[in-house]
């Protein structure tokens, strides 16, 4: 997983992190088969994950050890895991969700929040250390130099309130789809009104920094990529003009 961001001063920070003078080695670029599903490793370093010491460090976790299947904080109801506070979670039922975004811009300092859209949603995450998204099918090819992709976290509660994201060349497979994608709106804090929801394209959530928000929520509420915030899990098939 990647670092946090919170309250960061410049939209540019926490937009790219350093990307722009750290491209990813040798043309390295995630495969997004269009209309199938492609597996990542969520660890809290790559130490724990089957590309570093050939996977000796790896479990079924994040952080590399062994917990039970309803790993949960003490209590009932349970409080935050105490034994991980990197989980941000009191179970999995809490996890807030993780979400991939995809810009058609090979250039990443043309990317904007505009035209980086979220494209799919998994639920309950994270939480194990492999995880599956789902593609849209619809998803057309990127061009000459591949498309810009991120992954997206922002946790809800266990801890300050960060936004996490990871930046990723990454390329669509087995399609031959023309379709283009809509331009990203902002999400909408929509948990106890599902009404105010908002369908289609939409942007990252951009929360708790210092400039760039697009987002509002309660005192007290934190925003994720969910229902709450009308984000439907699995491929989001919406996306397109």
């Amino acid at each position: 997983m990647d670092a946090p961001f919170r309250r960061s001063a410049l939209k540019q920070k926490w937009q790219t992190l350093g990307c722009l003078n750290n491209p990813p080695k040798n043309g390295d670029s995630v495969a997004l088969p269009a209309g199938g599903q492609f597996t990542v490793e969520l660890a809290h370093n790559q130490a724990q994950t089957s590309l570093s010491f050939n996977g000796q460090q790896a479990s079924e976790w994040p952080d590399g050890k062994s917990h039970p299947e309803d790993w949960r904080g003490p209590g009932n109801a349970p409080d935050c895991i105490q034994d991980d506070g990197a989980m941000h979670a009191h179970g999995q039922s809490t996890t807030a969700g993780t979400a991939w975004a995809i810009s058609y811009e090979s250039d990443i300092g043309k990317v904007t929040m505009e035209n980086l859209v979220v494209f799919s949603v998994l639920e309950h995450t994270p939480w194990k250390r492999l995880a599956t998204y789902d593609v849209p099918k619809d998803l057309p090819p990127c061009p000459t130099g591949g498309c810009y992709c991120a992954w997206l976290w922002v946790p809800d509660g266990c801890g300050q309130p960060n936004m996490y994201m990871a930046n990723y060349r990454c390329h669509v497979t087995d399609t031959l789809s023309n379709r283009r994608l809509a331009t990203a709106k902002a999400p909408v804090y929509c948990k106890d009104d599902q009404s105010k929801c908002v369908g289609g394209a939409k942007q990252m959530i951009a929360w708790n920094q210092k400039e760039g928000n697009n987002v509002q929520t309660p005192n007290g509420a934190s925003p994720g990529y969910n229902r709450g915030m009308g984000f439907a899990p699995g491929a989001q098939n919406d996306i397109f003009q």
